[in-house]
């Protein structure tokens, strides 16, 4: 396999990975990674041509593997990568479900790879999802049997979900059992709910090849990518094997490797604490995470730490480079101290070298881009209300509408609210009928995809009115990735970077704020971010982005480690009753939203106990004991 962009060792080589019982390639991102897999495949398929042999692959679907399809596709089209002989074996299907449902893997698998590629459709193999009952349990024993009428599998491709599952082998599935039907983790249906638009429209069974099965596989690569799926994958990867996650028993497959990038790799011992595993080159940032990692462990402040402690937890070559304990407290306690500031836009006349953000200009041009249209009042409503109050001149650029996250029920409010208005208007009637006669998850009119937008456009307008922004200086972007019309976007593509650009060069700012918050279930916050670091790489030779300095804030999902933090502004109580009610004027996202993943907190109720969390640690570690703090890393571009 090709490997040219890994940044870490693969395990098993090297005293590093002990704790590891299943061999990994660490790469920088996903689509490095998925390269290298795609590269795999290709050269197995190959290989097995020039031996006049059928190749038979395993298929995984969800969000994973796509990257590696359409890197399949473009050697097809692109370099002559034939597929005539390829047999294909899917891993799963939801049961019950129709072949021609936009949600069904048969509709997923064609629309990522078969329909561009030259296999054999009678080569094609996916479960059913549309079995009767009663045949369910025989068809299944069918379709391992098939599977070893063509020699078995050549090459298995796996994702994993957050429950340890491969396939649909939810956690209590035994080591040996094979394709069959099984009931759906809530997990697993709570994680799917986005792409059908709520959890009730999620099938509760499913049909899966089984453990067994799939640890027949002569080959076997799973596929992880980003931090949602960093505590699973350290549990399969260093845990003991068991049942509650399945995929634990891949340890005793001679041939699997997981691909991680490394957001999913920041757990593994390793990654997270080095010291703890063999000797460390110390730099600042691993320093400075050691530290605080000490301190949570020993559960004493900064500046008590003791060379006995650094000693006893693997630091010993710490002290040695830097001196006594005392010199590393002192540093690391300073260095925290300079993070904190109640001027986000930088206080005039201060001494800039203890100050997080620069003193001059004055006041600056600000822009806070928010991938939905709340997350800045979520994410950064206190530092918001700060940079306002401070005179700076703030805008804010809404970079989606955000209208699938509007449900039916507080469209129909709004509309029946209108109808009250202008009982006479057709329009209007025709509008309610196409809300009230929706059925299930199907596909929104273009209409009431419209009303969703301007309930979110309004709502957005009331919180920065409260906050005191001029509406001139708010911007909705509506980035064409996003507004498809379904769950499903499309990539990010020029004409999406053009529209940021073009804002960055009409404001010029000397501050941004963006979303770092990558950990959002339904990956608008990564795209948009994405797009906004393709817009800094072409303005980056512009003169007036010599003095624009990118920050990043993390959202309701999670925040920043303590050592990653470069600037904490501190909240008073009464700022974080301000930053509440700044949420609240977003009414469609209370009560229930669609979009908050297995966190049944509100959104408001998440960024409080969040920034609370953050202050307390602060504290704990030894300074001053605020409200609450919001966090905020520095990007360099």
């Amino acid at each position: 396999m090709t490997t040219t962009n890994i940044k870490h060792k693969p395990a098993g080589q090297f005293e590093e990975t002990r704790f590891e019982k299943i061999h990994n390639i660490i790469f920088s991102d996903s689509k490095s990674g998925s390269l290298s897999v795609a590269e795999e495949i290709a050269t197995l398929i190959k290989k097995k041509q020039s031996e006049n042999k059928n190749c038979v692959l395993g298929l995984a679907t969800g969000s994973s593997p796509i990257k590696v399809y359409e890197e399949l596709v473009r050697m097809h089209k692109e370099e002559g990568l034939s597929f005539s002989n390829v047999i294909t074996f899917n891993l799963d299907e939801y049961y019950p479900m129709n072949k021609n449902s936009v949600h069904s893997y048969y509709y997923f698998m064609h629309q990522h790879l078969f329909d561009h590629i030259d296999i054999n459709p009678a080569n094609i193999h996916i479960p059913s999802g549309t079995v009767p009952l009663e045949e369910l349990h025989q068809y299944c024993i069918d379709y391992d049997l098939k599977i070893k009428e063509f020699g078995g599998l050549d090459f298995q491709l796996l994702g994993i979900g957050r429950t340890g599952h491969i396939g649909f082998n939810e956690p209590g599935s035994h080591y040996n059992s094979g394709t069959r039907s099984i009931t759906l983790d809530h997990i697993t249906r709570i994680d799917a709910a986005q792409s059908f638009l709520g959890i009730d429209n999620v099938p509760k069974k499913a049909i899966t090849m089984g453990i067994g099965t799939v640890k027949k596989a002569k080959r076997i690569v799973l596929l992880a990518w980003g931090y949602n799926k960093a505590s699973i994958i350290k549990k399969t990867i260093e845990g003991e094997i068991t049942s509650e996650v399945p995929a634990t028993y891949l340890q005793e497959h001679s041939n699997t490797t997981f691909i991680l990038d490394d957001e999913s790799s920041q757990e593994l011992t390793r990654i997270k604490t080095p010291w703890l595993v063999g000797p460390c080159l110390w730099n600042n940032e691993l320093e400075s995470k050691a530290i605080i990692w000490l301190c949570d462990i020993t559960n004493k402040s900064i500046l008590k730490l003791t060379d006995e402690d650094y000693n006893n937890n693997g630091m010993s070559s710490l002290l040695v480079q830097e001196g006594s304990a005392y010199d590393l407290n002192i540093k690391m306690f300073n260095k925290l101290q300079h993070t904190i500031t109640g001027w986000p836009g930088g206080k005039p006349n201060a001494d800039e070298s203890k100050r997080p953000e620069r003193s001059t200009p004055n006041k600056k041009r600000v822009i806070i881009f928010s991938p939905h249209p709340d997350d800045d009042v979520i994410s950064m409503g206190g530092t918001f209300d700060r940079l306002v109050e401070q005179g700076h001149e703030v805008h804010v650029a809404y970079q989606t509408s955000g209208s699938i996250a509007v449900s039916d029920y507080e469209a129909l409010k709004y509309a029946e609210v209108i109808k009250e208005l202008s009982p006479k208007d057709g329009e209007i009637d025709s509008l309610i009928h196409k809300i009230t006669s929706k059925k299930g998850d199907i596909e929104d009119a273009l209409e009431v995809r419209n009303l969703k937008a301007i309930i979110r456009r309004k709502e957005s307008m009331g919180a920065t009115r409260f906050l005191k922004v001029p509406d001139e200086n708010i911007h909705f972007l509506n980035l064409p990735f996003y507004e498809t019309g379904t769950i499903k976007k499309n990539p990010m593509g020029q004409i999406d970077i053009d529209i940021v650009s073009k804002l960055i060069s009409k404001i010029k700012p000397h501050q941004i704020y963006a979303a770092g918050d990558l950990a959002d279930p339904h990956g608008t916050h990564k795209v948009c971010l994405d797009i906004i670091f393709a817009a800094l790489k072409e303005l980056k030779h512009e003169n007036y982005m010599d003095d624009c300095w990118v920050w990043l804030y993390r959202g309701a999902w999670h925040e920043w480690d303590i050592h990653q933090i470069e600037m904490a502004v501190p909240l008073s109580p009464d700022q974080v009753l301000k930053k509440r009610k700044a949420i609240f004027f977003h009414q469609s996202q209370k009560d229930g939203v669609m979009f908050q993943g297995n966190d049944t907190r509100e959104f408001w109720v998440r960024a409080e106990e969040r920034n609370n969390e953050t202050a307390r640690k602060y504290h704990k570690l030894g300074l001053a004991d605020y409200a609450a703090l919001e966090a905020f890393k520095r990007y360099h571009y």
